[in-house]
């Protein structure tokens, strides 16, 4: 049975696509296999990706809205499903799939090749600073995979040659066999048992991989991190993974991305924050204040009489947004400190200042007493 990924994500169908991507960053830090020590956070942290990869793509997305799958209509929707299925073809000769191949001929379709393997996806994770991630950088991995022997390429025999044709199969890797079915007698194709589908009986193997074509080897590979990318998403990159067997396509490399903490400040999708204290005096009388950003060390200016938790907006200051135009921004938030360990004679000073502002000077402690009165 097909995934459920909208279930995955705890969204509804109808979900925007910035409902689902808000879904996804908050799963996603809740299962991340580093911060979620529980035995299934990694499958489950696995799962959500597979749902985000196929529901932020529109095709994907539509094909799966309308097949069950992200990669179009499966052949076997077709035909009532699999021999193991309770409306499928059962009972004929083989099952379905002979069914199946028997259409296949009587449409003129060829011979599939059924020797060739795809390579292995692999997982790996790469740890970025906080402003790597934000402005995109380019990370070598020391990555090992299987690759194709350079020295036999890829056939197992000594120098790529000490091999004869299969005689079985004349190379191709693939047997023809006859099968009596409801509709006649027909012919399909497996894999070659004499040659385990490979097409070469080898003589000599080769002693770089012992015969088997393909060997674990340490690849080094430069990959272009995109600007904007955050903690917990997860790069995939087509080809980067196992090496395909008996012409069988490349695996995938998934690339789970570790973002560091700043010390100061702190994302939230693509805009910034920072809690600034500042002096009472400073908000009082206004002034500048020298703050972090992005861009390195900037001065801000602390308009007069700024109230406590005043959020002070920087636009186009936060973090370029991940494959789109645009930029964040960034948001400060005043956050006014009074002085501690007061001498006497500072003291003597604010008691006179207060004695010189009246009530009425601060407008929510007015507000305040005249609901109190009601009361």
């Amino acid at each position: 049975m097909a995934k459920n990924y909208y279930d995955i994500l705890g969204v509804d169908k109808s979900a925007s696509a910035d409902e689902i991507k808000s879904a996804y960053r908050k799963l996603a830090k809740k299962y991340h296999p580093d911060l979620n020590k529980e035995p299934d956070a990694a499958n489950k942290f696995k799962e959500i990706n597979e749902a985000y990869e196929v529901l932020s793509d529109a095709t994907k997305k539509a094909n799966y809205d309308k097949y069950g799958s992200a990669s179009g209509p499966n052949p076997n929707d077709f035909f009532g499903g699999g021999s193991g299925s309770s409306g499928g073809f059962s009972g004929f000769g083989g099952g379905f799939e002979d069914i199946f191949n028997i259409f296949t001929n009587f449409a003129g379709g060829g011979q599939r090749n059924s020797t060739a393997v795809a390579g292995n996806t692999l997982t790996t994770r790469i740890t970025l600073k906080f402003e790597e991630a934000a402005f995109g950088v380019k990370k070598t991995i020391n990555l090992v995979r299987t690759v194709n022997c350079s020295h036999c390429h890829g056939t197992g025999a000594k120098n790529g040659t000490a091999y004869t044709t299969c005689s079985d199969c004349g190379g191709s890797g693939q047997v023809r066999y006859a099968q009596d079915t409801l509709f006649g007698r027909v012919v399909n194709t497996a894999p070659c048992k004499k040659c385990n589908g490979t097409g070469k009986i080898v003589k000599d193997k080769c002693e770089h991989c012992n015969g088997k074509g393909y060997y674990k080897n340490n690849s080094p590979i430069t990959v272009d991190i995109p600007a904007g990318i955050d903690d917990g998403q997860v790069m995939t990159l087509r080809g980067y993974g196992d090496a395909g067997i008996r012409g069988g396509p490349d695996g995938d490399l998934q690339i789970i991305v570790n973002v560091e903490k700043h010390k100061m400040l702190v994302r939230d999708g693509f805009d910034i924050y920072l809690d600034l204290p500042v002096p009472f005096t400073t908000a009082m009388l206004g002034g500048k204040v020298i703050i972090p950003s992005l861009e390195g060390k900037l001065e801000l200016n602390i308009p007069e009489n700024t109230q406590p938790n005043t959020i002070l907006k920087l636009k186009g200051k936060g973090i370029k947004r991940l494959n789109k135009s645009g930029t964040g921004d960034m948001f400060v938030k005043v956050c006014v400190e009074l002085p501690k360990n007061v001498d006497r004679k500072l003291k003597d000073k604010i008691e006179q200042l207060s004695n010189s502002i009246s009530d009425s000077n601060f407008e929510q402690y007015k507000r305040y007493q005249e609901k109190l009165k009601t009361l």
